[in-house]
């Protein structure tokens, strides 16, 4: 099913002449040089491609480097290309100088073999660079060019060759494309049904690799079989699970589209490197990046407007519409394992289902915004921002991929949770239950329940109730709910009255009870609730204003004849208790702050 689906995806973007999708037998790749040769192959000198970064060309595939030593057609690192042993060059302290001399050799004879292989083509660039293999001290040609030279040697980066007074790269040119793809088409393999097409086509025995999947190596694949163990019946590697070349080609180059560096169809989910797309054209492939990634600096309400115009689209129905009933939403979350690519999470939907519970998990987030907004949270909350909330701050470790980069500091949540979420809003499921627990353990350790923290409780709890009793759409409020009779979430409210009481008593106070007794109280309201009832009564003794002490001694009793209807202060409270607790203090809180 994924495979089928990034094949439909390749040949729908390959349909459009915009979307520089590659062709078969091509590849988008940055080439940061350009050798510029004369005719009789003469070197004229080095052009970089671009000033602050390379620039990126569609060139001749790439072939799945090795131990063995294999070469691109046309284009190279300087040692396939020239011949010439790049300094500082990483070896094993067994190879010798000489060894090292020996290897970059054939490696240079298979670069030359490798145009050899597209046949004698009457193309005067072909003929130049076939002039310039030939020659045999070509390197001592470039020491005129100076700085170039010295910065290619250096960066050990791709190069690859023009014809002096064309615009293009050597492989650009017609009849060179033209043998290229002749070339592409031909094949020795067995012929075989291939398993994502259900067509007849040459089999493909080893898959381009996939690139770019963060924290893992540089290149890897999601069907490879290289053990005995993985082998079937004495199948060889991808003659296991028998994939065409044409339907290889597609799946590969659609998924290294989404995951380029430029890509709007892609996003880092914790470890999982996640990548979406439809199977028609829809404004979701691009938005849904913008619901849940950070905005940019230059336009931090990015997120914002997204959200608002999907509301938008549930309010006034379009999202309804008969196409996005149809139309089919795919998302694919990847993540490193060992050479192989672990498949994080796949899910299907149609636009109309995937908008309607993306739109669920922010309407099951919204709560109140702080009053005195001093972190400047903004109205909807991030992906980052939600799991930041449950995580402790922590040091920057490339060995950590579950890492979360949020304003400016990183850190460290649990293992899988991040997937675990993004599967759970866009499968429309309970949140996990460690993620509420996470929320809580901060709360307990830090005192403190931010905006996200409240929202992020707020949006587990609610799914959960609605999971147990369907009748209940929300049991949390947005705001202050004095009609809530639970009686965890009327402790909360109790606490944040007792707290306020206690701050107008003590303007300035450095700690409260929140600092002392916050743990206990949402944990064990027995061992603490009786105590703080009592030392009230001296913080509302010190209030200068009897109005003051009227109006809490009003809203202590409207709380508190809620919690003696539930017989007095319970031993414990729940998980889910334990966040109502949070919810009632925050919404208390709240409520204080707003001008009635």
């Amino acid at each position: 099913m994924i495979l089928q689906a990034l094949k439909e995806y390749y040949d729908r973007k390959a349909a459009d002449p915009e979307s520089q999708m590659a062709p078969p037998g091509f590849e988008w790749k940055e080439i940061p040089f350009v050798i510029v040769l004369k005719p009789d192959g003469t070197p004229v000198n080095i052009e970089p491609t671009h000033e602050t970064g390379a620039k990126a060309y569609l060139v001749p595939q790439a072939i799945k480097k090795t131990i063995n030593v294999e070469a691109n057609l046309l284009w190279d690192n300087p040692e396939y290309v020239l011949g010439v042993v790049l300094k500082g060059k990483k070896r094993s302290d067994k190879k010798t100088d000489d060894d090292i001399k020996k290897r970059v050799s054939e490696q240079h004879t298979s670069f030359i073999k490798r145009i050899d292989s597209i046949g004698d083509i009457s193309d005067a660039g072909l003929q130049a660079v076939k002039r310039f293999l030939q020659i045999e001290n070509k390197v001592s040609l470039f020491q005129t060019t100076g700085e170039q030279w010295i910065k290619l040697l250096d960066s050990g980066s791709n190069v690859t060759f023009k014809l002096a007074g064309d615009s293009g790269l050597v492989f650009e040119r017609p009849a060179v494309k033209s043998a290229i793809q002749s070339a592409n088409e031909e094949s020795t393999e067995e012929i075989i049904t291939c398993m994502v097409t259900g067509q007849k086509d040459y089999i493909q025995l080893v898959h381009p690799s996939i690139r770019r999947i963060f924290g893992g190596k540089a290149e890897a694949n999601i069907v490879s079989f290289n053990l005995g163990a993985f082998r079937s019946f004495g199948k060889d590697q991808g003659a296991n699970a028998p994939v065409g070349k044409k339907a290889a080609f597609a799946y590969t180059t659609a998924l290294n589209h989404l995951l380029a560096k430029d890509s709007t169809q892609r996003m880092q989910v914790g470890d999982a490197s996640t990548v979406f797309w439809a199977g028609k054209a829809n404004d979701l492939e691009q938005q849904l990046s913008d619901f849940f990634s950070e905005p940019p600096k230059d336009d931090p309400d990015r997120g914002v407007r997204a959200v608002e115009s999907l509301f938008k689209s549930i309010k006034n129905g379009t999202i309804f519409a008969d196409e996005n009933q149809k139309n089919r939403f795919y998302v694919l979350g990847l993540s490193p394992n060992s050479s192989r690519i672990a498949i994080r999470f796949w899910i299907v939907g149609t636009i109309a289902e995937v908008g309607i519970r993306i739109f669920q998990h922010f309407n099951d987030t919204k709560i109140i915004p702080p009053k005195n907004n001093k972190n400047d949270w903004p109205k909807w909350q991030s992906l980052n921002a939600l799991l930041a909330a449950t995580a402790n701050e922590t040091k920057y470790d490339k060995n950590k991929p579950n890492l979360v980069y949020y304003r400016g500091r990183y850190f460290d949540v649990k293992p899988n949770l991040a997937g675990d979420i993004m599967r759970t809003i866009l499968e429309g499921l309970p949140y996990p239950q460690s993620l509420l627990q996470a929320a809580v353990r901060r709360i307990r350790a830090e005192h403190e329940i931010t905006y996200p923290r409240a929202a992020l409780i707020k949006a587990c709890i609610s799914r959960s109730t609605r999971l147990k009793k369907p009748n209940i759409k929300e049991e949390l409020q947005m705001s202050l709910d004095e009609n809530n009779t639970n009686i965890s979430y009327r402790l909360g409210r109790l606490f944040a009255t007792l707290e306020k009481i206690q701050q107008e008593a003590n303007p300035g106070i450095n700690a409260t009870i929140r600092d002392r007794f916050y743990g206990a109280a949402s944990g064990t309201p027995v061992a603490v609730f009786g105590n703080l009832m009592r030392l009230k009564n001296h913080h509302l003794a010190k209030l200068e204003s009897a109005g003051r002490r009227v109006f809490f001694e009003k809203r202590l009793g409207q709380i508190i004849d809620g919690v003696e209807a539930k017989m007095a202060f319970p031993t414990h409270l729940s998980l889910e208790d334990q966040g109502r607790f949070a919810i009632g203090y925050y919404h208390q809180m709240q409520d204080f702050f707003t001008k009635k």
